[in-house]
């Protein structure tokens, strides 16, 4: 299907209204640093209540709205207070920046919502501890629970510990995950621009684009890579990217800027709507996929390929051919064809210096000289999702 352009929908048959917006329940909204900060750092208390006044609005008009907040901006807020013009191109700092304005960040929040008798709770992520499944469990549990209190729940990475192996790189992609992670019905991006255009917007001629039915309706579009305040790291190809994810997961999206929120939630045609394009998984695989660096990997014969990317069953001793690099039982690990291609990605059940000893062996034979405890997978079906088929 074509990609319609805001001009067919805001004069459709329904009259714009968006009904997968209007209907949602439980809604993520993420905001990027740029549409929170100034350009150079802190926080811009004016734009955190703005947007805070959307978010209580919708809370307070419509019963059993719920919503989480994915917010970007800590280590934007913590420049100014340590005397940095501009964000660090080295970890270190940027975790120092993170710590300093993690805390001014929540504060803020906290401040603005207790205007409209809200509560806010913080949770911090990272990608590690969100592909392990009782870490995942955990974080599910507690976004659950702060949601049935009544509270707001404000997400953002855990940037203070996190390191390059183990980010999820930006918080378009984080809020995608979490969307999956809380079973939202309604995922909202807010930026600084107001939705996904055909070509850059700032050029004469551009479209903004209304709706994406699927990957086809994005076929020759560019899409830019770097936002206008240069304060966070995500741009327009992350953000399409998170839609594409929470589409493919029955997560409809709708992208557009921070200053168009409150008709985004209303359901107005305002933004790109990217409709739904897969189904609602119940498992944490979507995680594995997409938010966990591989630390290791694991080369399989023909058969165990077959097994893995066309069966159901899990992977075993007996299809590993080689093994690489240096993980611990529980990492995520890559699973390849003979030729070196990805074709699936789990966790592994044994840490790397085990293994060598366990390939192409039957975990009859392995449990009979080894020990009952080696009659078990190397990476369990639960712990498995393909990537190509």
């Amino acid at each position: 299907m074509r990609a319609g352009t805001a001009e067919e929908t805001e004069t459709g048959t329904d009259g714009g209204i968006r009904p997968d917006v209007t209907g949602a329940r439980r809604i993520v909204v993420k905001v990027g640093s740029s549409s929170l900060t100034t350009a150079g750092g802190g926080l811009d208390a004016d734009r955190v209540d703005a947007l805070v006044d959307v978010l209580a609005r919708v809370l307070g008009d419509t019963a059993g709205k719920e919503i989480v907040l994915v917010s970007s901006g800590a280590i934007a807020a913590g420049l100014a207070p340590l005397g940095l013009d501009r964000r660090p191109k080295d970890l270190a700092r940027q975790q120092a920046a993170a710590s300093v304005g993690q805390g001014l960040l929540v504060a803020r929040y906290t401040a603005s919502f207790a205007r409209y008798g809200r509560r806010v709770g913080q949770v911090l992520l990272t990608a590690d501890d969100t592909s392990r499944r009782a870490h995942y469990r955990n974080a599910r549990r507690t976004l659950d629970e702060l949601l049935a209190l009544g509270a707001v729940p404000v997400v953002n990475e855990n940037d203070t510990v996190a390191t390059d192996e183990i980010r999820f790189g930006d918080n378009d992609r984080l809020a995608a995950l979490v969307a999956h992670l809380v079973r939202a019905d309604l995922l909202v991006l807010l930026s600084d621009v107001d939705g996904l255009y055909d070509g850059d917007p700032s050029t004469p001629g551009t479209s903004r684009i209304a709706e994406v039915a699927g990957p086809r309706d994005l076929e020759g579009i560019s899409i830019g890579s770097a936002g206008k305040a240069g304060v966070g790291t995500g741009g327009m190809v992350t953000k399409v990217e998170a839609a594409r994810i929470a589409a493919a997961a029955g997560i409809p999206v709708v992208l557009t800027s921070a200053s168009h929120a409150a008709d985004a939630l209303l359901g107005r045609p305002t933004g790109t709507l990217f409709h739904r394009t897969g189904r609602r998984s119940a498992d944490r695989l979507l995680w594995l996929a997409h938010a966990s660096t591989p630390r290791g990997a694991l080369t399989l014969d023909d058969g165990a390929v077959r097994a893995v990317v066309q069966g159901t069953g899990s992977l075993l001793p007996a299809g590993i051919a080689a093994v690489e690099g240096e993980f611990s039982a529980g990492d995520p690990v890559e699973l390849r064809d003979g030729a070196g291609r990805a074709v699936a990605r789990g966790l592994v059940a044994y840490d790397a210096g085990e293994i060598p000893q366990l390939l192409g062996r039957s975990t009859r034979d392995l449990a009979r000289e080894l020990g009952p405890g080696y009659e078990r997978e190397v990476v369990h079906r639960d712990d498995l999702v393909v990537l190509r088929p």
